[in-house]
């Protein structure tokens, strides 16, 4: 199943999900890597040095879905700004933050 607007698809079916009790908010193109995560913590009782390398991958695949939603909002205001104002070029809005240093 391809969701709309992003790169990555859904691996884990609806039925997986069910099965394996993931909350509704957590239903997305990372579900396939929250799965065997949750299995990982309860069997380890939730400790915190247990189960990293499954919370790395999960924790990566939501940062990178994040991203995306990012570079796409990014898109749609410079589009917008286009459209307010034809004559200026870029977008007012910085997507990297400025540093204290700079």
């Amino acid at each position: 199943m391809e969701v709309k607007g992003s790169s990555k698809k859904m691996i884990a079916t609806q039925a997986e999900m069910v099965e394996n009790k993931v909350p509704i908010p957590y239903r997305d193109q990372c579900a396939h890597l929250l799965i065997p995560l949750n299995k990982c913590r309860q069997a380890e009782f939730y400790l915190p040095w247990k189960c990293e390398n499954q919370r790395h991958s999960y924790e990566k695949c939501e940062y990178e879905l994040v991203m995306e939603r990012m570079l796409q909002m990014q898109k749609i205001r410079e589009e917008e700004a286009k459209f307010k104002h034809p004559g200026k070029q870029g977008s007012s809005i910085p997507l990297v933050p400025r540093t204290a240093n700079a």
